[in-house]
């Protein structure tokens, strides 16, 4: 009897030592990951490799990107973005309150941080395993890399509505019919129209979505499926936001 406790001990121990152990092998593969692209750019990500069609992306370097599409993002996106390290509690409360008033999941409070952990590395599902995963992802993010270059990965991965679009460079070629640069690019380029702030909001409102193929184009411009507000507060936001902060890091 008590031989049979010990091997049954012994076999607990090795399981849950294989287990940790597995689990900390992962979560280096993330860190290094994560260590190599604060000077490189990634080729490709988790959300990317899903895709059923081609996939439109190009990277911009982060001076580059419209300064007016980089603060919208940020107001519409995630506002409290420079003053937190990877979680907004005030948003988590008001959104866990909203749930709990509704009975259901009707609200959010993902960071820009979190939703570049899930793109990178994760998928869409909602399960607590990923959930778990998603803010150990965060948390490396944020104490590697800074606010500068975690913004610009986001700012070059993120989906951008259907047909396989990420990074705001594709998605203002495929939308728009423009580059997201701020300077005009030389003759005969592509979108060789400037990035206006407008245009930022109306790309700010697609990430705002639930859903980016929430997103279809209509004969009078574009226009939102699920809400049809998002768009107009999404542009407000951008109007009333002037935190000097922002405007200095989003430069």
């Amino acid at each position: 009897m008590l031989r049979g406790l010990v091997t049954a001990w012994k076999v607990f121990c090795y399981s849950v030592g294989t287990l940790v152990a597995g689990v900390l092998l992962v979560q280096l593969w993330f860190f290094g990951h994560i260590l190599y692209w604060n000077w490189y750019e990634p080729t490709s990500t988790a959300f990317m490799e899903r895709q059923a069609v081609q996939v439109q992306q190009q990277w911009v370097p982060y001076a580059r990107i419209s300064v007016h599409l980089k603060r919208a993002v940020v107001v519409a996106e995630d506002a409290r973005f420079l003053d937190h390290e990877g979680f907004d509690w005030q948003s988590i409360q008001l959104a866990m309150a909203k749930n709990e008033e509704r009975g259901k999941l009707v609200a959010g409070a993902s960071t820009i941080s979190q939703q570049l952990a899930k793109n990178l590395f994760l998928s869409g599902e909602r399960s607590w395993i990923r959930k778990a995963e998603e803010a150990a992802i965060t948390w490396m993010l944020e104490h590697t890399l800074s606010k500068r270059r975690i913004l610009e990965l986001y700012l070059n991965v993120a989906e951008w509505g259907d047909g396989g679009v990420f990074g705001a460079e594709a998605a203002a070629r495929h939308h728009f019919g423009r580059t997201s640069v701020g300077a005009l690019p030389g003759p005969g380029s592509v979108g060789s129209r400037r990035f206006c702030p407008a245009r930022g909001a109306t790309s700010a409102a697609v990430l705002r979505l639930t859903s980016p193929k929430e997103w279809s184009r209509s004969s009078g411009g574009w226009e939102t499926r699920r809400s049809p507000d998002t768009l107009r507060a999404c542009r407000k936001r951008q109007r009333a936001w002037r935190s000097k902060s922002c405007r200095r890091t989003c430069a």
